[in-house]
């Protein structure tokens, strides 16, 4: 018999025990890990990068159909987020959660934020990634989409927690984000 679900924090905590079971490297980022870094605000989705191998995929799908059975799971998209380093996702009915899994890219730095990623115990020690990579993070997504909510994240994000200022300058160089980061200095006023 699937667990009863109260709230989406129950929801991550058994899908990080499917993957931890697994041994899938993972971690939670988007506005979830802003709100550990930052000022909690709401979502209506649980972001994780998972360093997926193809091997995995059939007991995946499995494992999370046994322990989720009335989620809707994207199982046939599971390959093709493989191997476009996508996603696929689950939405959960009972919480009207969606939870984005999106294939940890064989780069440089997306190595580096999963060996950075760090535990915190949210009832459960959990694999989050760190402020830095989050601030980065959404850096790209700002580019992609223009949202002013990665700003105001990211501005809660520094408000909130220490961070290595040198370290995110380095990467935002390296990943072509100078001038998103620029933009972001000066609307905050930074």
């Amino acid at each position: 018999m699937a667990k009863k679900l109260e709230n989406p924090t129950d929801l991550l905590i058994l899908i990080a025990e499917v993957l931890n079971d697994l041994r899938i490297d993972f971690f939670v980022g988007g506005g979830f890990a802003v709100a550990v870094w930052g000022r909690p605000r709401f979502t209506a989705d649980i972001d994780l990068v998972i360093n997926l191998e193809e091997k995995k995929i059939p007991e995946l799908a499995i494992q999370l159909r046994r322990k989720l059975p009335d989620a809707y799971i994207e199982v046939s998209q599971m390959p093709e987020a493989l191997e476009r380093f996508g996603e696929f996702n689950i939405i959960e009915p009972s919480l009207g959660i969606k939870v984005d899994f999106w294939i940890l890219k064989n780069e440089e730095y997306d190595k580096l934020a999963l060996r950075r990623s760090v535990k915190k115990d949210i009832g459960r020690n959990v694999r989050f990634t760190t402020p830095e990579d989050l601030i980065i993070s959404k850096l790209k997504w700002h580019k992609l989409d223009g949202s002013s909510r990665h700003f105001e994240d990211i501005k809660s994000i520094f408000e909130m927690s220490k961070i290595d200022v040198r370290y995110v300058k380095t990467w935002v160089k390296k990943l072509g984000l100078l001038a998103e980061y620029k933009k972001y200095l000066k609307k905050s006023g930074v």
